[in-house]
């Protein structure tokens, strides 16, 4: 897969997205890179720490969060797209789910679409990213979190998802899946579904996972947001080991070391008798 001129392989390795939040709200980091130069050093600080891809939001998705006008959401993420893209080579990410956000994102440089409502939330989504014939993530979300068989309703969302990336002329190499971990589900679906996070292959592409710092960590561990880094480890270890293309985290510099290290270990050659 081609991303922002870059090629990422899709099987066999893990890429590590680092999340840029220029949100003064977000759960984990809100108020912390919201002017263009704070968050310019903190993408440096993340491309030295070895991120693949920086994940750029300017909307908070927090439980409770409050809806953006597009304007402000914009004025938000183009300034510091547009920064980033000019100082550093790295390929970028916006984190949207709303078409007029989504294309003047495009047009400030971003590479990739990543939707938390995997094209439902707005009809116009989809035409604006096989218009600008970049790749996107689609997100598993729900409302509420009321299923009649979790784990099979799961994967029927997402092929809804997929249809619509189809339909509107999204070509399948452009296409990642998010299971949505944190997202229209409760503490044991979160559980369940990163346990058995590799049924998103039965769909046919490459598989985004992000769990850092979220809920599932605090409510397992008793812990609050800024001490789940361990939790977030685990997950993004697991990840490795069922295959997702992606983990999407706050703290690169550690998950790109566990990442390293797991794919090592998996890696490895011999039989043991050497």
């Amino acid at each position: 897969m081609i991303i922002g001129g870059k090629s990422f392989e899709t099987t066999g390795h893990t890429y590590v997205m680092g999340i840029l939040n220029v949100t003064p709200d977000s759960f984990s980091d809100g108020g912390k890179w919201d002017s263009v130069d704070a968050a310019l050093k903190h993408a440096e600080d993340m491309i030295r720490d070895g991120a693949d891809i920086l994940d750029i939001g300017g909307e908070s998705t927090r439980p409770g969060y409050t809806l953006l006008p597009d304007e402000e959401e914009i004025s938000r993420v183009v300034p510091v797209i547009e920064a980033v893209k000019k100082n550093f080579d790295i390929p970028v990410s916006v984190d949207t789910y709303k078409s007029a956000v989504a294309h003047a994102a495009l047009q400030a440089g971003a590479d990739l679409v990543n939707d938390i409502w995997g094209l439902k939330y707005d009809d116009k989504m989809a035409g604006v990213i096989a218009k600008a014939g970049v790749p996107c993530c689609l997100m598993h979300n729900r409302k509420e979190a009321v299923y009649d068989d979790y784990l099979p309703d799961v994967l029927d969302d997402l092929r809804a998802c997929v249809k619509l990336a189809k339909q509107a002329g999204i070509a399948d190499e452009h296409i990642i899946l998010d299971p949505g971990i944190g997202f229209g589900k409760t503490l044991e679906h979160n559980l369940i579904l990163t346990n058995h996070v590799e049924i998103l292959h039965e769909l046919g592409y490459p598989i985004l996972l992000g769990t850092s710092r979220k809920s599932m960590i605090g409510l397992t561990l008793d812990l609050p947001k800024d001490q789940r880094e361990e939790g977030t480890l685990a997950t993004t270890v697991l990840g490795v080991m069922k295959g997702c293309m992606f983990v999407r985290v706050h703290n690169v510099l550690a998950n790109r070391r566990a990442v390293d290290m797991t794919q090592a270990i998996l890696q490895s050659g011999g039989n043991g008798n050497g």
